[in-house]
């Protein structure tokens, strides 16, 4: 088991496709990462310039690399991890609240 600090570039388009399988339980049943990848979201965080970052637990001897073939690279580009010995918690806004935000704003420019 390592954890990882996570910062990636969030593909805004993608925005729905992302908030529809946290809101089917689809990510969340994968197994055997789903629940940690949810949680991480949950604790993700947005910078000022955009960049996104959360801690995350991985037992793959390559660092995330199930999570990575399975939602990360879907979502996400310039993904890097760096290991850290505990998880941390980063400043900046809310990665959920950004992404609702984001739909929000594809909404409006669709109404």
């Amino acid at each position: 088991m390592a954890i990882y600090r996570v910062t990636a570039r969030f593909k805004a388009d993608m925005a729905e496709d992302l908030r529809g399988k946290l809101d089917d339980g689809s990510i969340a049943a994968q197994q055997p990462d789903g629940q940690e990848m949810v949680d991480a979201f949950g604790r993700a965080t947005v910078t000022e310039s955009g960049d996104v970052r959360w801690s995350e637990t991985c037992y793959c001897p390559t660092p995330l690399a199930h999570e990575r073939a399975t939602v990360l690279d879907r979502f996400f580009e310039d993904l890097t991890t760096e290991p850290i010995a505990t998880d941390q918690r980063y400043e900046g806004r809310p990665f959920l609240e950004y992404l609702g935000d984001l739909l929000e704003t594809s909404s409006d420019r669709r109404a």
